[in-house]
């Protein structure tokens, strides 16, 4: 393409060749500026009119704003009733969880109404209308208020539970021999070495020598001595002024001082001291006196068979020997 440009006195002239390549970027270049012109005064006249209220153009803005809002009003509108739903199954699961507590602080005979209570709604979160982002933030909190309650009415049932475990484990309700035949029994008899009537404070179990001792509870090793009537003596204190003496060991595996578990090897069968044979003399002593073994150790056949399980579970016997 040729174009030939001339001043207005035709005195000079100037060509201008123009090939298919520069005419197609000169068509863009152009076609781009005045889009960009078009959408400068669309913008400005658009603002403008917006601003100022002009009649096609504010109505034209309401529109797109209503339809915005309607858009975001129904997002949020879905997303408050899949949270309302949620929220409603969590409370069901509360209320679940808050009668299963009732019935556990039952057992362990925490009486809930004696912790400090916060004042909730309760209850499952059921509506027929739609709730407002004001309803749900309030149901939150008051299902927060009862998540806590809960959390504390079992701390306090899980403390008494264990401690109710704790002292079952201290008292002596285990056999001290498992492999041993009772002999003599806690009362008066007539003592083998004198002829005349004695009181028995114990219970004697026959076994073979090295048969295993075990402690009948956990506690704390108070004596562990050789005694002139009981030889090799092992005491244990269960607290509560809950005393057990183990006599007539040929050899022992504790010392005082040591922790014992319920069922711990703490000594072997013997004859030493006044004895007629190898036996263990077991003894339990309240505040110092003698009781009768027999009852402590029938209260433990006499409890249920999961719960005898988990209460004569032996323990691992003490490294060494003494």
């Amino acid at each position: 393409m040729h174009l030939i440009i001339t001043d207005a006195w035709l005195a000079r002239s100037h060509a201008v060749h123009l090939s298919g390549t520069k005419l197609v970027l000169a068509g863009l270049g152009l076609s781009l500026a005045l889009m960009m012109v078009a959408a400068g005064l669309y913008h400005w006249v658009f603002l403008k009119g917006a601003r100022e209220g002009w009649p096609v153009i504010g109505t034209l803005v309401k529109l797109v704003v209503k339809d915005e809002f309607e858009q975001r009003d129904r997002f949020m509108r879905e997303n408050l009733d899949v949270m309302a739903k949620k929220l409603g199954e969590m409370q069901a699961k509360m209320v679940q969880l808050e009668a299963l507590g009732e019935r556990v602080s039952g057992l362990a005979g925490v009486v809930p109404s004696e912790i400090k209570r916060v004042p909730g709604r309760g209850g499952a979160l059921v509506s027929g209308r739609p709730l407002s982002m004001e309803e749900l933030q309030a149901t939150l909190a008051d299902l927060e208020q009862l998540t806590d309650q809960r959390v504390d009415l079992m701390t306090v049932v899980e403390s008494r539970l264990f401690d109710q475990k704790v002292r079952k484990m201290m008292v002596p309700t285990q056999k001290p021999v498992s492999l041993g035949q009772l002999g003599s029994s806690f009362g008066w008899r007539i003592d083998p070495f004198t002829g005349r009537s004695a009181l028995h404070t114990g219970l004697d179990f026959q076994a073979e020598p090295g048969t295993s001792i075990l402690a009948a509870a956990g506690g704390v090793v108070a004596t562990q001595e050789f005694h002139p009537a009981y030889g090799n003596m092992v005491e244990i204190d269960h607290g509560n002024d809950l005393i057990t003496r183990y006599a007539h060991a040929s050899k022992v595996w504790v010392k005082k001082g040591d922790l014992i578990k319920r069922g711990q090897k703490i000594a072997e069968v013997g004859t030493t001291g006044r004895s007629t044979g190898p036996h263990l003399h077991f003894e339990v002593l309240v505040q110092g006196v003698p009781q009768d073994p027999q009852k402590f150790l029938a209260a433990g056949e006499n409890l249920p068979a999961p719960q005898m399980a988990r209460a004569m579970a032996p323990a691992p016997a003490a490294p060494g020997q003494r």
